[in-house]
């Protein structure tokens, strides 16, 4: 009874009430005067057909087009209204102007060292020219000069994460999607607590829907209390808005502008298997220690900046200020961030770029498998031309809905030659790419199309690193373990289950 009425009156229960309400007075005025005014019904249908009309003509992805051109047709009273309102995927006037200025002023301070890029076209053309495209959509340049450590599962992450922290002098700045009370914060915040009383700078940034259900509302001002600077990410309203699918999906952590970490783990219990949810919790981050961690400090300030509508100077957290000494070089690492804002789909577009220019093998990671056309195509080519591709996706699910989504795409895959692995302890949240051992992939990008279109994302692009090759045996290890999926399986499926894939699969974009 008590967990009840805690979630009855949650602060998610009473904004979904509301959001439902505007919902429901929006559909049921429209409805009250359809009754009344035929001209009215007329109106609305027009309304739905000239936004259909505007939607298929957008330069978006067909599947998202799809995804609501149905809806809108099937229910054209109202259907037209609703994409107007909440639809539109377009970010608000003022959000987009701030993020617009916040970009403006630190673009400048992200310059490519041409010779990092001649070097790369001297070795391999084709690789030049990915790290070409990383740095002119994404704005972030390649570096050497930093030493890289790939961690799987989170457990082994935690404890260099302490680490570090524990090191920390100057300042320490955490950017994540998900912060839960747990062992692993409360770990976390007792070192947090105690640097900035010896003077640190300690900034934690955490997205509001992110940990709607994890933290208290205005935890952030509990924070403030310990000396910490925390922010909240696009707060949520009780308004129906677009604005609410963007979040801030990042998990960044920089320590004295020259140790960071990224990755897929976020700061709650799970993601180390302190406590079990879905089986065994298998994650991956990455650790950078040199002059690539000034992206992740950029990533940061960028998102920091624009939240607190504040600037500052960007020159004093430069890699170089707390660590003059010279950096160990470990290949090329390139750390970039993708934004629902410059209509680029850099995160996406990295993941076909390397299944393009595979030669031998791609081994890729992700805990959702709702994948467009392109990727569908650029997977298929691959493994058609003889690349050896293979997904590792989770055999527990954490969404029952996305799970058959998931599964929905396995038989069309199969059929073109990948191999499709569940992970049989449990469930799988790393996101990562391998090939031919030279590039490699680490990040928060899920293949789905709310990070690969929606969020706020990051990862680390990889060349002849030698965390390459502990990405690619930490895959291998896992296949050893996991549940090899067959057309056998594909097919030995429910006519109900058919039926449910069929019909989730084309809302797929929404979701």
């Amino acid at each position: 009874m008590k967990k009840i009425l805690n979630l009855v009156f949650s602060r998610i229960a009473i904004v979904g009430i509301l959001i439902l309400l505007q919902i429901g007075i929006i559909i049921s005025v429209i409805w009250k005067l359809s009754n009344y005014f035929i001209y009215f019904y007329i109106i609305c249908v027009l309304i739905s057909t000239v936004v259909v009309i505007h939607l298929v003509s957008k330069n978006e992805n067909p599947s998202y087009k799809l995804a609501w051109a149905i809806p809108i047709m099937l229910f054209p009273l109202f259907g037209g209204f609703f994409y107007i309102i909440a639809g539109n995927n377009r970010l608000g006037k003022k959000f987009t102007r701030r993020l617009e200025e916040v970009y403006r002023r630190t673009v400048p301070f992200l310059k490519q060292d041409e010779s990092i890029m001649e070097e790369l076209e001297q070795q391999d053309k084709n690789i030049a020219n990915q790290a070409k495209y990383i740095n002119h959509f994404s704005c972030y340049p390649i570096y050497k000069n930093t030493k890289t450590k790939y961690f799987s599962p989170g457990e082994s992450f935690f404890e260099s994460l302490v680490e570090e922290l524990e090191k920390a002098e100057h300042f320490i700045f955490m950017e994540y999607f998900i912060i839960d009370q747990g062992m692993m914060w409360d770990t976390v915040l007792e070192i947090l607590e105690r640097k900035a009383k010896q003077g640190v700078d300690v900034r934690v940034l955490y997205d509001d829907i992110g940990c709607l259900k994890t933290l208290p509302y205005k935890y952030e001002e509990k924070l403030r209390k310990k000396g910490i600077k925390c922010l909240v990410f696009n707060p949520l309203a009780p308004v129906v808005s677009i604005i609410l699918n963007n979040r801030d999906h990042r998990k960044i952590t920089v320590v004295d502008g020259h140790v960071g970490f990224m990755g897929g783990i976020n700061l709650a219990d799970e993601y180390i298997n302190a406590v079990e949810r879905f089986g065994h919790w298998k994650d991956a981050a990455i650790m950078l220690k040199g002059e690539a961690v000034w992206n992740l400090t950029m990533m940061f300030l960028q998102t920091w900046d624009f939240t607190s509508n504040e600037y500052e100077d960007y020159n004093l957290y430069k890699p170089n200020v707390y660590h003059p000494e010279p950096f160990e070089s470990d290949g090329y690492v390139q750390p970039y961030a993708d934004s629902p804002l410059d209509h680029e789909t850099v995160g996406e577009n990295v993941y076909l770029n390397l299944l393009h220019k595979a030669k031998d093998y791609v081994y890729i990671c992700t805990p959702y498998l709702i994948v467009d056309n392109e990727m569908v195509t650029a997977l298929s080519l691959a493994a058609k031309s003889g690349v050896d591709v293979r997904i590792m996706t989770p055999h527990i699910e954490d969404k029952w809905y996305v799970h058959i989504l998931t599964r929905a795409y396995y038989e069309q895959l199969i059929k073109v030659g990948i191999k499709i692995y569940e992970y049989t302890p449990g469930f799988i949240h790393s996101k990562t790419f391998v090939s031919d051992d030279e590039v490699g992939v680490v990040g928060s990008i899920n293949m789905d199309y709310r990070s690969l279109y929606l969020h706020f994302e990051c990862g680390t692009w990889l060349y002849k690193t030698e965390t390459i090759r502990d990405i690619k045996e930490d895959f291998l290890n896992m296949v050893e373990i996991a549940t090899p999926i067959t057309l056998e399986d594909c097919r030995r499926v429910k006519l109900v289950t058919r039926l449910m894939r069929s019909i989730i699969r084309l809302f797929a974009p929404l979701m």
